[in-house]
Order: structure tokens, then C-alpha cells, then sequence
């Protein structure tokens, strides 16, 4: 069994019509993907985000606004906590820091990261954090607010095996997406190459990213097989191994009701 341990179901062609979400979620079983975690980008369509996981049992959700989202409406603590509540809720976020698709003054960036890492201090509920051309600015603000309480994980990385062992060090796992796929990924290849087993997490993002040989077309759940095979290639392991400790860290990590 494989977790799609990062995804936005409510994003994909369709997905407005529940029968275009069912397809989605079958389509994945086939390919051995089970469960999957909904991650929410902004607040105005966190009740889609939700709706998806009340009616599947295997669709767990996340609250959060993405730190690219410079509309909207900005979520306090308190408003992180009150939609926290719900029983399908197993994360905040994602959130983090950007600075390649957002410049000029990112204190305000910066300040909706820390709101998200106290909220998920305060009800003791996993990060995941979307971090970009940000790398010292994002472990030093994990540091300075305290984020190991909480832990989480770096999703969709990117970045280098020092980052990988600063986070972890923070009582983080690095998540893989189809990106570690690309020919173009060497360094990041490197880097799941030595990540350690039970620190690992794997997911498609999609609708985005697509892994080779899909790479160009929209994403899907069921992809994060070709993710999880490409690591057991890279590694030199067995498919079963990377999907059994994958699905381990997921249950470990995020706690489902």
C-alpha cells in the first residue's frame, strides 16, 4: 500500500463533480495508492478541501494557507484552531516560505509561517511546510519558534542534504514528489539516495508536477507509484520496502482518527 501524503484532490480537472473525484480515487487503488492527505492552500476553499475527506474514509485533510496566497482572508491562531477541530484534520498548513515566486518585503510571509507553527504547537498537530529559495530563513524560523513541539514535514523537496538534516533534526520528514524524477534532479537524487527510512514520505502534489513518464500533463494520486519506484531504483531496494516504511512514517507522523 502506498499514502499520497500530499495533494490537492480539489484542484484536479473535474474534481467539482463528485463522480470526477471517485474516478481520481479508483484509479489510484489500481495503482496501489490507498489513502491519500488533502492539503488546503487558501482559506476560501478549505470547505472543498474538507468536503472531499468527509465522504471518503481514506481522504484525510490539512488546514493552512499557502505562503504564495497574498488574497484572501488571513487566518488568525484562533481561526487555525476552530477548523483544527475537525476529526478529519490531521496537519496545518501547508505553509512555509517562498521567495522565488514572491519578492519585495516578505515579513508579512515570514509572520503567517510563525501564526501556523504556534496553532500547530497549541493542538499538537504536524507542520507542512512549502519551502522555496528560502532555506535558511525557513529552519531559522522553525528554530526560533519551537516547530519540533509539532514536527511535520518539508513536502515536494527540493533542496539540499544539509537542509534535509537540519529539518530532521527538527523532528521533520522530507517528502519526495514527482520531481525527483526529472533528469535535471541530480542533487536531489543525491539526496534520496542518503535519506534515511524513517524520515521519508512520498507524494504526487498534484494536480501539479507530474512524475516521468508523465511529466508535462496533470498530476493524479496514483502517480506517487512511479515516485516510489524511482527511489526503490535509486536506493537499489525494493518497490514493497519504499512503500511499507512510506506508509509507516505517514501513520506516525499524522494521527488519524
Amino acid at each position: 500500500m502506498l499514502i499520497d501524503s500530499h495533494c490537492h484532490i480539489n484542484c484536479l480537472k473535474g474534481a467539482e463533480k463528485k463522480q470526477a473525484v471517485e474516478e481520481y480515487l479508483q484509479i489510484a487503488k489500481e495503482y496501489g495508492v490507498d489513502e491519500f492527505l488533502c492539503v488546503s492552500i487558501d482559506w476560501e476553499t478549505w470547505p472543498e478541501v474538507i468536503a472531499i475527506a468527509e465522504d471518503h474514509h481514506n481522504v484525510y485533510a490539512s488546514i493552512g494557507v499557502h505562503p504564495n496566497h497574498d488574497e484572501g482572508y488571513e487566518p488568525t491562531i484562533k481561526d487555525l484552531l476552530e477548523r483544527a477541530q475537525h476529526e478529519k484534520i490531521v496537519a496545518i498548513g501547508e505553509t512555509g516560505l517562498d521567495y522565488f515566486r514572491s519578492d519585495g518585503d516578505l515579513t508579512w510571509q515570514q509572520n503567517r509561517f510563525r501564526t501556523h507553527i504556534r496553532a500547530a504547537n497549541e493542538c499538537q498537530k504536524p507542520l507542512i511546510v512549502h519551502t522555496r529559495d528560502a532555506r535558511e530563513d525557513t529552519i531559522k524560523i522553525l528554530q526560533e519558534e519551537s516547530a519540533q513541539h509539532a514536527g511535520g514535514v518539508l513536502h515536494c523537496f527540493t533542496e539540499s542534504w544539509e537542509m534535509a538534516k537540519s529539518a530532521m533534526e527538527l523532528n521533520f520528514y522530507i517528502s519526495f514528489s514527482g520531481i525527483v524524477t526529472f533528469k535535471s534532479a541530480v542533487e536531489l537524487q543525491e539526496v534520496a539516495k542518503m535519506m534515511p527510512l524513517d524520515r521519508m514520505l512520498v507524494e504526487t502534489d498534484s494536480p501539479y508536477l507530474a512524475p516521468m513518464p508523465h511529466r508535462g500533463k496533470q498530476n493524479q494520486p496514483a502517480y506517487t507509484k512511479y515516485v516510489a519506484e524511482y527511489i526503490a531504483e535509486l536506493r537499489g531496494i525494493s518497490f514493497d520496502e519504499i512503500a511499507a516504511r512510506t506508509t509507516e512514517n505517514f501513520n506516525a507522523l499524522f494521527k488519524k482518527k
